[in-house]
């Protein structure tokens, strides 16, 4: 990245730095300003430490007695972040590439609700809404590859998935099992995004460069997947930071 960013300022030429920061062609109208490298520059830190989050692993030490069903929802875990991650790349190909990323969040859904549900009411409530979220939107992409309006189906996937997305921060956030840092990022992953794109317009940032750095928070979300499989085998004898 340091490399790609000498050649933008001394060559004028932003298509390696955008490449490798936000993994799709570069737009040749954007002009090379200290404000659009600096910008670039940041979205490759931010998918750097996101990458370090991922493969670094749990923690070291005797790992926490593991069940067949949280054996199960660690894969599931680490598939959703996995495909979440090469989404840029796959989403190049076609709406194709979107609805191979939302597939695991079925099993995560299906799989996670029941660690963090506390009654069987709180987990028939995941079950519904992450369900219907993500359902909703895979079904969505499917309509929108054969031509067809999509109608109130964006509406309920994006109710559907804050409604489970909320829930099951707070309950993760009263859950021993997980790190208060693995729930904040998750929270980030929620709120960020949102709050940069009300933010755009205040920016002075070209729209084309805006619209692609925002999307790379959420590499949060990649982030809360794969932090969330790594505290479920946290080690017994090792104390869990809360920060």
């Amino acid at each position: 990245m340091a490399v790609a960013v000498v050649v933008a300022l001394g060559a004028g030429d932003l298509g390696a730095l955008w490449w490798l920061t936000l993994f799709v062609a570069p737009d040749a109208s954007v002009q090379v300003t200290w404000p659009n490298v600096v910008l670039l520059t940041l979205a490759g830190l931010v998918v750097a430490w996101a990458l370090w989050e991922c493969l670094r692993g749990p923690l070291t030490g005797p790992p926490a007695e593991q069940d067949r069903d949280t054996r199960r929802l660690r894969v599931a875990l680490y598939v959703a972040a996995a495909s979440s991650l090469v989404n840029p790349f796959l989403t190049t190909w076609s709406l194709w590439g979107m609805l191979v990323t939302l597939l695991p969040m079925f099993g995560v859904v299906l799989l996670l609700s029941p660690v963090v549900g506390r009654t069987r009411r709180h987990i028939l409530i995941l079950h519904v809404s992450g369900i219907l979220g993500y359902g909703c939107a895979a079904v969505g992409l499917g309509l929108a590859l054969f031509g067809h309006p999509i109608g109130a189906l964006a509406l309920v996937a994006g109710l559907g998935s804050l409604i489970w997305n909320v829930l099951v921060l707070r309950a993760q956030w009263d859950n021993d099992r997980f790190q208060r840092a693995t729930v904040k990022y998750g929270i980030l992953a929620m709120v960020l995004p949102l709050v940069l794109t009300m933010a755009g317009g205040l920016s002075g940032v070209p729209l084309e460069v805006y619209d692609d750095v925002v999307a790379v928070a959420g590499v949060l979300a990649v982030v809360w997947l794969a932090r969330s499989a790594h505290d479920l085998v946290a080690p017994t004898a090792v104390s869990i930071p809360s920060a």
